[in-house]
């Protein structure tokens, strides 16, 4: 069933084409912890087949940054090093119900208004 799914419509995951291509020109490189295989061609190009559903945003910094060449080095082979205040890698919730509402917001799980100002009043 997957491989028909493949067959007929790409936002389930990788399409037959690009499975060709990545076992014809594709250099297995590294893997993430979420799963993501990444890819390298002998021309240079870059590409990640996702674990499961298609979002860029479950990409982590370190990857996405060889895949647009920014570092030349496989994080695989030569992490990068991180900083004390670094907080590790999270997917976009946005417009999900695990999205960030900060204190005061209507969408948080109790609204409630915050005052951390004082209004002007005109004398």
């Amino acid at each position: 069933m997957k491989f028909l799914l493949q067959l007929l419509i790409w936002w389930k995951g990788q399409s037959l084409g690009t499975r060709l291509f990545t076992w014809r020109k594709g250099e297995f490189v590294g893997e993430d912890s979420e799963g993501n295989k990444f890819y390298q061609s002998k021309s240079g190009k870059r590409w990640v087949i996702f674990a499961d559903e298609i979002e860029a945003s479950k990409i982590s910094p370190e990857w996405h940054g060889w895949l647009h060449h920014t570092f030349d080095e496989c994080p695989a082979t030569t992490p990068l090093p991180r900083k004390a205040w670094e907080k590790p890698h999270h997917e976009n919730l946005s417009g999900t119900a695990m999205a960030y509402h900060p204190p005061g917001s209507l969408m948080s799980a109790s609204p409630k208004p915050v005052r951390d100002y004082e209004a002007w009043q005109p004398e």
